[in-house]
């Protein structure tokens, strides 16, 4: 008899459980989908500021006379572009143009890069870059040395500014420095995953909870609140962030996916651009596009979308807007009908419920 495999846990379990946050199994990690509810810390994050843990995340590094040479070559963007102290997003893909990850691509020095990856792909990633390294390259599986904490919303600067003596307003957006965080070593990161400005920061492990808490005192005046998976889906639905297994995977690539800005087809030879050439010749055949319930109802992950009463496409993400007070979500259309303005239907429970495509991001933060 197969015994059941114990979820994974990052250094914040115990903390999460002494907040007494509900907790889910999320790929295979114990993590907390909410503390004092999902409208709650959504609310908290886009007025004020929010703190996540976000450990599961993976970490990857690569270093050695060829790094750069490897990053660029296994990921979409021109990594050569990244000055130290910058990172990027962009996608690690297969020779067929599919994703195997989004991923952030950070340049610590001239031979030493830093991605981060999501938590159920860190080993499929790792293992596909090592695949990929016939270079003067080492790829090293870091993920055990780092825990990753998101501070995200209007107040974030100021919550983490009372933890640091760097100057964290001179960090731009996509832009990292090392320093110290509450003593402890850091690399802050101003890059995240709600459409507000916000900072993720990388520590050790041991480090992890000891931090949480300076976090929550620095940012109390401010209303700080601790916030789950729940409100980091619907802050990045808003923003519309793709999340990996629902707006891309294998089956997925950038351009169909409204991603064309992270492939630079102008650098040379990168695991995946024959066929994303290939695909960019030819003509997409499909395109993500936003849309928004006229209907009553919820357009869920996965339901079937009609054109004039046919089957034409699928849902990848949809559920409410706590910021816009609306039914949003993301889906897949034939090219020509991937257009703003559309009248779709969505099919929930067997009915067909209306909707109309519309321009995203659904929800983007005043400068």
């Amino acid at each position: 008899m197969s015994q059941i495999p114990a979820l994974k846990t990052t250094p914040l379990n115990a903390v999460h459980r002494r907040m007494n946050a509900k907790m889910v199994d999320f790929g295979g990690w114990d993590m907390p989908v909410q503390y004092s509810g999902i409208l709650d810390e959504h609310h908290t994050v886009r007025n004020a500021v929010g703190v996540f843990d976000v450990s599961h995340m993976g970490e990857i590094e690569v270093r050695g006379p060829d790094a750069l040479n490897l990053v660029d070559y296994i990921s979409s963007n021109d990594a050569s572009r990244l000055k130290i102290g910058q990172a990027h997003y962009s996608g690690l893909l297969y020779e067929h143009g599919g994703f195997v990850d989004d991923i952030l691509v950070h340049k610590v020095d001239d031979d030493h890069f830093f991605i981060c990856v999501n938590a159920s792909n860190q080993q499929k990633d790792f293992d596909h870059i090592v695949r990929m390294n016939n270079m003067k390259a080492k790829v090293e599986f870091a993920s055990d040395r780092y825990a990753q904490i998101a501070i995200q919303g209007p107040k974030a600067l100021d919550t983490l500014q009372k933890m640091t003596a760097t100057p964290l307003a001179s960090i731009k957006y996509y832009h990292f420095t090392d320093c110290e965080v509450a003593g402890a070593w850091a690399r802050i990161a101003r890059t995240g995953y709600t459409g507000e400005d916000g900072f993720e920061i990388y520590i050790a492990p041991d480090e992890a909870s000891g931090i949480w808490d300076k976090i929550l005192e620095a940012g109390a005046e401010f209303g700080i609140k601790p916030c789950g998976l729940g409100a980091r889906n619907t802050l990045r639905l808003e923003s519309k962030m793709a999340l990996y297994g629902h707006e891309i995977d294998a089956s997925i690539n950038p351009l169909e996916a409204d991603l064309g800005w992270i492939v630079k087809f102008d650098k040379d030879g990168f695991v995946g651009k024959a066929a994303l050439e290939k695909q960019k010749a030819d003509g997409l055949s499909r395109k993500l596009i936003g849309f928004e319930m006229t209907g009553r109802g919820i357009g869920r992950d996965g339901y079937e979308v009609w054109l004039d009463g046919k089957p034409a496409g699928f849902v990848t993400s949809g559920g409410p807007s706590p910021t816009l007070n609306k039914n949003i979500g993301l889906c897949y259309l034939p090219l020509e009908a991937a257009e703003v303005g559309r009248t779709i239907q969505i099919m929930i429970r067997n009915q067909p419920v209306d909707a109309v495509t519309v321009p995203t991001p659904f929800y983007r933060r005043a400068k």
